[in-house]
């Protein structure tokens, strides 16, 4: 790990900033959020996006605050607001890209471009290929090919004192300089961007995206005069005390991450800094990155596993082929590799970022380079590597890079083994973003929508092919967490998850009830109004009874973006309408269909008692594990919501839960977790032994948590056992979370746990 950040959160809230909730909106926000614990709030990116944006990564200027979420006024004013609360801010920051938006003349930087051409003062900014498409820009913007869709472009007046712009419906675009008087198709031959049919993006686009989306650009934020450019105002506003730190968006798209976050540092005298990186399996991040560490989603994949039992996981597995009925389901590994691997086909999502690699590699067309590159890119299993040319690689992206090549020659160009120059270089570094893309796309946006027996597995960053994690792997994480990463966030719910926390906490009983959900999947299935496919039929039901109660809109939303990602029936690009109004009809139905929605209630009934434990005491494990907690909004109460945009909606504060309620129960833990944290430096991580169905550690000397697992095995046990009790250390210590104090000695959990399934003890001063 790097110098240790400055002005470290005890725990953060983000805000997912959107037209309706805004700077004001925050500001009224801030003294609940500011009672509930947190140190600062952390928001959704702030600069000038495309008007109406509901998520602000589609930034158009980086020199302005959004005027739709109040302005840089506004932002200053919510954080006078949050000092005075003794809160700070922490900004969501987009390195990665800026958004190619409708009309173009919204970003000036891309319209220069646009306009001028490889001359243009902004050429650097922006990532392409000049050497393709004759020398121009593809904007794969129209509806069909450019033949047919000629009489609906036309050259018209620009704004007073500018030059004529074409227009095509509510997209305008400048024109080179001179062409203006020119006919209409010589005149779009002489412009520095081919207008094309949006469906030929996938195999000739000449701009790096992100991942798949042309409409955002990407930015070579590598050069130190674009860095300058893009980060100046929010730099500006670190300086003066407005802003506290940052959370970095996508670095895996970047040339080179490590340098980024170097120069960020340098820039901000080492402020807080979260990556939204990533880690697979047993990856670990960088260690000479200049940052506190990740955004959390390896923590959630220990937290969710440590609540999911192995065995049983693997039992939903089998009631999953069951139910399909046409032999052996591939396992999740392969799954993955079959989605990398539609990526990068000639026809795949991410065929024309392949077939640029093939030309830097080859300087040609080279099918049988080409190839092997994307064979290479479908085995790689991680992210990405790091590659920095004139450096070696690291031992273990060297070892990932042999194991996934196709062939000696793309191996010898990946570990730049071919020496330096323009062209091994870029191939390196282009190889690994592409990297990035094709594992995002081809696994979290296809294969997890593909394959589901337990769809609480199927989370960002997570790791269906290996369900369940013991007490004494989790203990190691946190152990290696603490010595490495002390300052990392943890999440459990973010604005990028598929499920929240909640939703996950209650699919994850399924893994203790294989045999109730078998039955269960049968009963719904017969009682459908209007059945499905097996497959679909399988993603519909766990996905209502994630979310129930849900209407028919949240649900038939949330399925139809599922099979969509899928890219089995139908797809975004290549809709099967016959199918998706047969998967809307059935989605509709499930609430209003009395029987179902009865029998989907009584399960959820059933299941309640033991997605109580694991919603606890996952919220336990994220508030008081090393690292810093940042909680998502909303979900100081039980939150069960879907894919975006479900999981993004504004959300009411300030609400007062009935005593007694799961809600009154989770808002007592994350409020008195939240505020021991922020009165007093949680420290070392140190594991208790204790029985299987608890997790217990000791943070520092006098915190002690200790959390319930795997429920209704517990139950079926016969509760806890004698002889499985926790030796507390020397000293009187109370729960925080009961009020009972006194506690010494050696405390049996039948004791301890009585009023709840988890338990927060201080110890008393001497």
């Amino acid at each position: 790990m790097t110098a240790a950040p400055v002005n470290v959160p005890t725990a953060t809230y983000r805000l997912q900033l959107q037209p309706g909730f805004g700077f004001a909106e925050a500001g009224s926000a801030v003294p609940y959020l500011a009672a509930l614990g947190v140190s600062h709030l952390h928001l959704s990116p702030v600069l000038q996006a495309v008007p109406g944006s509901t998520h602000g990564y589609d930034v158009v200027d980086h020199g302005r605050i959004s005027e739709e979420l109040g302005g840089e006024a506004g932002l200053r004013e919510l954080g006078a607001t949050a000092r005075a609360h003794g809160l700070g801010l922490i900004v969501d920051i987009v390195p990665n890209h800026m958004a190619a938006p409708v009309p173009a003349r919204l970003n000036h930087a891309w319209w220069e471009l646009l306009r001028e051409g490889p001359d243009s003062r902004y050429a650097h900014w922006f990532d392409v290929d000049w050497a393709a498409q004759d020398g121009r820009v593809l904007l794969p913007v129209l509806g069909d090919r450019l033949e047919a869709e000629l009489p609906r472009l036309r050259v018209e007046p620009g704004p007073p004192g500018e030059a004529p712009v074409l227009r095509y419906y509510e997209q305008v675009l400048p024109l080179r300089p001179g062409t203006e008087a020119l006919p209409l198709t010589e005149l779009l031959e002489r412009q520095w961007y081919r207008l094309a049919w949006w469906r030929l993006a996938r195999t000739e686009l000449n701009y790096r995206r992100f991942f798949t989306v042309s409409g955002l650009v990407g930015l070579r934020v590598e050069d130190q005069e674009v860095f300058t450019a893009t980060h100046g105002l929010l730099l500006r506003l670190h300086r003066e005390g407005v802003v506290h730190g940052f959370r970095v968006d996508h670095p895996d798209g970047l040339a080179d991450p490590r340098e980024y976050l170097r120069r960020l540092a340098g820039e901000t005298g080492g402020a807080y800094v979260a990556v939204e990186k990533i880690l697979t399996g047993d990856e670990r991040l960088p260690a000479d990155w200049a940052c506190a560490g990740t955004t959390g989603y390896d923590a959630l994949r220990r937290i969710d596993g440590v609540l999911t039992d192995r065995a049983g996981a693997l039992a939903v597995a089998a009631v999953y082929a069951d139910h399909l009925g046409a032999g052996p389901v591939p396992d999740a590994d392969a799954c993955a590799r079959e989605g990398r691997t539609d990526m990068v086909t000639p026809q795949g999502e991410l065929a024309a970022e392949v077939d640029r690699l093939a030309r830097v590699a080859a300087g040609t067309e080279s099918g049988a380079v080409r190839a092997d590159i994307a064979a290479t890119l479908a085995a790689y299993p991680v992210y990405r590597p790091y590659p920095v040319p004139g450096e070696p690689d690291s031992p273990a992206d060297t070892e990932r890079l042999t194991a996934a090549a196709a062939s000696a020659e793309v191996l010898d160009l990946a570990l730049g083994r071919l020496g330096r120059g323009p062209a091994e270089d870029e191939f390196r570094i282009r190889l690994a973003q592409t990297a990035s893309a094709v594992a995002a796309k081809g696994v979290e946006d296809t294969a997890f929508y593909r394959r589901y027996p337990l769809l609480s597995l199927n989370e960002v960053g997570g790791d269906p092919a290996r369900p369940g994690l013991e007490p004494a792997e989790f203990h190691d994480y946190c152990e290696r967490m603490q010595r490495d990463w002390p300052a990392a966030m943890t999440v459990l719910s973010t604005h990028d998850t598929k499920r929240s926390a909640d939703a996950r906490a209650r699919l994850a009983v399924l893994a203790e009830l294989p045999e109730l959900w078998r039955t269960e999947l049968a009963a719904w299935t017969a009682l459908s109004a209007h059945p499905l496919d097996p497959h679909t039929g399988y993603l519909l039901w766990q996905t209502a009874l994630a979310a129930w109660p849900v209407d028919g809109d949240r649900l038939s939303a949330a399925v139809l973006k599922s099979v969509r990602e899928a890219k089995l029936r139908t797809t975004w690009t290549e809709p099967d309408r016959e199918y998706e109004q047969a998967v809307e009809r059935a989605a509709r139905a499930v609430p209003d269909t009395p029987a179902l929605a009865e029998r989907i209630g009584a399960l959820v009934r059933r299941l309640a008692p033991y997605e109580r434990v694991n919603t606890l005491s996952g919220t336990l494990l994220q508030l008081t594990m090393p690292g810093v907690p940042d909680l998502y909004q909303g979900s100081e109460f039980p939150l069960h919501t879907l894919v975006d945009p479900d999981n993004r909606r504004i959300v009411e504060f300030g609400t007062t839960p009935a005593p007694g309620t799961l809600a009154a129960e989770k808002l007592q833990l994350t409020t008195r977790a939240l505020r021991l944290r922020r009165d007093r430096p949680l420290g070392g991580y140190t594991a208790l032994p204790a029985d299987r169905h608890l997790i217990a550690y000791l943070r520092g000397t006098d915190v002690l948590a200790v959390a319930t697992r795997l429920p209704y095995g517990l139950e079926q046990r016969g509760g806890w056992q004698h002889g499985h009790a926790i030796d507390l250390p020397d000293g009187d210590w109370t729960d925080l979370l009961t009020g009972r104090a006194g506690l010494t000695g050696r405390v049996g959990p039948a004791d301890l746990l009585t009023t709840l399934p988890v338990a927060l003890l201080l110890r008393s001063p001497h």
